[in-house]
């Protein structure tokens, strides 16, 4: 139910800001890879020992060049692994696993202008977002904010972009994204495109309703990393089988582990394709999804396997 995996190898690995880098990955046999649209992301599996773990990166390279993909990866002081793993042990030559590219953030390609938000790490998709706008001369503007340029990826070279419709904004000088200002000085028919933190997302959405911005006209990406919790039980209504999922395990990574072929595309709590039928719960239902909204969350019928989880006890699934 999940997308091919190919083998490639880290052909490159910078070091680009406080925490953050950079690594080109290449195939094999040095083939083409895939070709990906601006967006899109792959997800990589990295194994250490009994230790695997699947977590989805934006591509950043231009799209007209699938010699091999170019991704970011920030260490989260909260990593369950797998950013440490990409930082200690990746080095050129390691060999990875990755899935074909996935666009859930895709260009509203009949829009007017585009209108890029990026917070931290969250500037990678868009990257290649830029890079294909400018090739095909549409009109766009991107506004990253950054704690510092220390902290920031790639500061200096978007700097060098003021003059192209790219702004940078640093907190520790103060400089705030005046997101109202923007959206009210838009042609109709623009979009607003949003990745970063969370709370940025949430901000930047709300400042887009406030101001009368149509919900189909914003679009916004976040990976969420599943947050550790109580360990509790699986059971898997067609067989029977009972799962333990560990306090800093995913239900989907249990799954997994247990040789069941779960859905999933984003693992991230994003796209919806890993949500899966509640049958039973003992006791409370811990979502953490941005797909189920609030009503169907309520409702417990549902659960987003990939980032979600239940407070102990067990949880019967559909699978």
């Amino acid at each position: 139910m999940n997308r091919a995996q190919q083998n490639v190898r880290v052909a490159r690995v910078d070091n680009v800001a406080e925490d953050i880098k950079r690594f080109e990955l290449v195939s094999m046999n040095d083939e083409p890879l895939p070709i990906f649209s601006a967006g899109s992301h792959i997800i990589v599996t990295m194994r250490e020992g009994e230790h695997v773990w699947r977590n989805p990166y934006s591509i950043m390279g231009a799209t007209n060049d699938n010699r091999g993909y170019v991704i970011s990866v920030q260490r989260s002081p909260e990593s369950r692994g797998g950013s440490v793993y990409m930082h200690t042990k990746v080095e050129v030559g390691t060999k990875l696993e990755i899935s074909e590219p996935v666009n859930l953030f895709a260009l509203a390609h009949k829009a007017r202008k585009h209108i890029f938000i990026a917070g931290g790490i969250g500037i990678t998709p868009m990257l290649a977002m830029l890079d294909f706008c400018k090739k095909e001369k549409a009109a766009c503007e991107l506004h990253y904010a950054v704690r510092s340029d220390e902290a920031g990826a790639f500061c200096q070279e978007l700097s060098e972009e003021a003059d192209h419709g790219v702004h940078v904004y640093r907190s520790n000088r103060n400089e705030r994204i005046p997101l109202a200002d923007i959206l009210n000085n838009q042609p109709l028919g623009t979009h607003l495109y949003v990745c970063g933190p969370q709370r940025m997302i949430d901000w930047a959405l709300d400042v887009a309703k406030h101001e009368g911005w149509p919900v189909e006209n914003t679009h916004f990406e976040h990976f969420s990393a599943p947050p550790p919790g109580k360990p509790f039980e699986i059971k898997v209504q067609s067989t029977g089988q009972t799962i333990e999922v560990g306090d800093h395990q995913s239900a989907l990574e249990a799954l997994e582990q247990a040789g069941v072929d779960a859905p999933y595309l984003c693992r991230g709590g994003a796209c919806g394709q890993c949500v899966t039928r509640v049958v039973d719960c003992t006791t409370e239902l811990l979502h953490n999804d941005h797909y189920l909204t609030n009503e169907e969350k309520k409702e417990g019928k549902q659960i987003a396997i990939c980032v979600s989880r239940v407070n102990g006890g067990c949880l019967t699934l559909d699978l």
